[in-house]
């Protein structure tokens, strides 16, 4: 059995790239006011871009994210 590559979302990704990882993270940008992941131009935005336009700490944004991330897929 092949495991689990371990994924750690990071500032640097674009939003687009953790949307594809699981697109319930959808959910934690919209609990941070983020709807720019509906808006074409905001996909191609990095985590860190969207979060200084949204004022959000993207630091605080960014564990959110991995908690959720791991919640749904643990590592192996």
């Amino acid at each position: 059995m092949r495991k689990k590559k371990n994924v750690e979302i990071n500032k640097d990704m674009i939003i687009d790239d953790v949307l594809k990882l699981d697109e319930s993270l959808g959910d934690i940008f919209m609990g941070f006011g983020m709807h720019c992941i509906f808006c074409h131009l905001g996909m191609e935005e990095t985590v860190e871009e969207a979060a200084l336009v949204h004022q959000v700490d993207v630091d605080f944004l960014v564990k959110k994210l991995n908690e959720a991330y791991q919640e749904k897929h643990p590592k192996q």
